[in-house]
């Protein structure tokens, strides 16, 4: 399956590490002209840094994917720049650097932060590309949740169950919303994978004896990297997933 992406335009959010930079080089690999977004300046420089020596650059923005405006406005460059909007990856999320808690411990305040950095950014970025979408007749929209949106977190942190579970539903919903237009919305769930600061020090806080029950409850009996992730990405923003919408790929190496 020869999958390319020459010319697209495609926008990738919480690019600075873990699965959002695997997916941007990805795809600026494959020719896109990519458009990638986090909060983490230093980080997503190294990540713009990565594409410019693989001869691939890509342009990256900080942008708080909670503030309306502020997405609003990366949109309107891409397309300004471009023309059109191809592919859309939600990928920005996390724990936001909470810990698990009993629930009478958690504050309204992290409740609604993990919220809004998890479903609030998907569903705002899919509210300003959409339009442009339409215009088109065509787009994929792809959220990355959780395997903790399916079943329940390892971590232990409600909100992020919670959160990972309403994306689902909010990529099912748009879905059936878009898809007279062309446009198919998906859902790539990955299981554990050390692609970041937080999910190492969840890995090393398991001590040995916990990572090897982790182990032992994947089929594949390893952990998956970043590119497991983005190869799923690619599949679903590829023309030989035109037919397939509303859909969650568990890439977790077999539960």
């Amino acid at each position: 399956m020869n999958v390319q992406f020459r010319e697209q335009t495609v926008l990738v959010t919480g690019a600075a590490q873990g699965f959002g930079r695997a997916i941007a080089l990805a795809f600026a690999e494959l020719g896109a002209n990519v458009y990638a977004c986090d909060v983490l300046d230093d980080s997503l420089r190294e990540t713009a840094e990565l594409a410019e020596q693989a001869g691939t650059p890509i342009q990256v923005r900080r942008v708080d994917v909670t503030d309306q405006v502020a997405v609003q406005h990366l949109v309107d460059e891409a397309v300004l720049d471009t023309g059109r909007i191809d592919v859309l990856v939600n990928n920005a999320g996390g724990v936001l650097g909470q810990v698990g808690r009993p629930l009478e411990e958690v504050s309204a305040q992290d409740w609604r932060a993990i919220f809004g950095v998890n479903v609030d950014g998907a569903f705002l970025f899919a509210q300003a590309a959409a339009p442009h979408m339409k215009r088109q007749n065509s787009g994929r929209i792809i959220n990355i949740s959780s395997g903790a949106g399916i079943g329940v977190s390892l971590t232990g942190i409600q909100a992020y169950a919670s959160a990972k579970a309403a994306q689902i539903g909010l990529t099912r919903q748009l879905a059936h919303e878009l898809g007279e237009w062309g446009i198919t919305v998906n859902n790539v769930a990955p299981g554990f994978v050390r692609s970041n600061p937080t999910t190492e020090r969840q890995w090393q806080s398991y001590g040995e004896e916990g990572q090897q029950r982790l182990l032992n409850n994947i089929a594949l009996k390893r952990l998956g990297t970043p590119q497991d992730i983005a190869n799923a990405v690619l599949f679903f923003a590829s023309e030989q997933a035109g037919w397939i919408s509303g859909q969650v790929l568990s890439v977790d190496g077999g539960k």
